[in-house]
């Protein structure tokens, strides 16, 4: 498990690397939800997204510890993000990486990526295990950097709730995306050190709902590969250790439909003119369709985990509204 003094190494280990990002507010936002509203811009840090944080504070003291990975290289797998933080923590860090990334991910996280200087490798994800592929390098003796089901991932990615919770110190509710669940087990430890009375929802589509199905088994429970605007979080099944972290501590996770992520997603660009991605705007459409509860709730923090939209899905969205 993850110690909260593990989140602390990491901020002094971003400190000077990683982007310090804005606390924005909307008085239209809150008006709506009924609450004060605290969005957390990941889409503001390097690379576009929270999974720097990670990626930075995991290389960094992997290579600490074993300076020969500065010949031997590492590895990543990735939908985009999470491929885009390793490769440019590893350039910063002169570390040789090959990133695994599914043949359709987004044009413009490939292309990020590789502009990073990453050697790049495809798998389709339709047919191909993602953890399969892990496993088989893993036994050929790679260094791999797991996208979320490591302690120093989850340890970097929760420096950005305590950010927030700096900023913010009396809030009373924080909501995350929920993909793999690195982000908000970061946040989840984060918050139950800093205030253990804050609660904390997960949101996942519909369509990709394999926390809700797990949680409610009382163990990991693995779907079809899901097809959902929301690529950040289209996974089959919840992290091993994250779900370890996150099974009795979570408040709830809320489910939304990918008609509700496009109208948040819309909302924020429109109204609040910041450009995030579908994966942020989960958390969005959960508060803007009442479905969070609310009950004793002034103040909500809502994780916006990144920026990076395909152009040309940004161009649909608003061309068929």
């Amino acid at each position: 498990m993850v110690d909260f003094n593990e989140l602390v190494a990491a901020v002094n280990r971003l400190k000077g690397v990683a982007n310090k990002t804005p606390v924005m507010t909307s008085r239209h936002l809150s008006e709506l939800c009924g609450v004060q509203v605290f969005l957390k811009c990941e889409n503001f840090q390097r690379v576009g997204a929270f999974k720097f944080r990670g990626a930075y504070n995991c290389i960094s003291k992997r290579l600490a510890a074993n300076p020969e990975l500065k010949q031997r290289g590492i590895v990543a797998i990735s939908s985009g993000n999470h491929s885009q933080g390793v490769a440019l923590a590893a350039k910063l860090l002169e570390v040789p990486v090959t990133i695994y990334l599914p043949k359709d991910a987004p044009a413009t996280k490939i292309e990020a990526t590789k502009n990073y200087g990453a050697k790049l490798e495809f798998f389709d994800r339709s047919k191909q295990d993602r953890d399969k592929i892990f496993q088989d390098l893993v036994a050929q003796g790679e260094t791999l950097i797991h996208g979320y089901d490591d302690p120093d991932i989850i340890a970097g990615q929760g420096t950005a709730a305590l950010e927030l919770m700096h900023e913010i110190p009396d809030l009373d509710l924080i909501i995350s995306p929920l993909g793999g669940g690195g982000l908000l087990s970061g946040t989840m430890i984060a918050a139950r050190a800093y205030n253990p009375k804050i609660k904390v929802y997960g949101v996942e589509p519909e369509v990709a709902n394999d926390w809700q199905l797990s949680l409610e088994a009382g163990k990991r429970v693995a779907i079809d590969a899901p097809q959902t605007v929301a690529d950040g979080v289209s996974l089959c099944t919840p992290g091993e250790l994250t779900f370890e972290i996150l099974k009795d501590e979570l408040d709830g996770v809320i489910l939304v439909s990918e008609e509700e992520i496009m109208d948040a997603l819309k909302y924020v660009i429109s109204r609040m003119k910041i450009v995030i991605e579908p994966s942020s705007a989960l958390v969005v459409a959960a508060l803007m369709q009442g479905k969070v509860p609310l009950e004793g709730i002034k103040k909500a923090g809502l994780m916006i985990s990144g920026g990076n939209i395909d152009p040309q899905l940004l161009s649909e969205t608003f061309m068929s509204s």
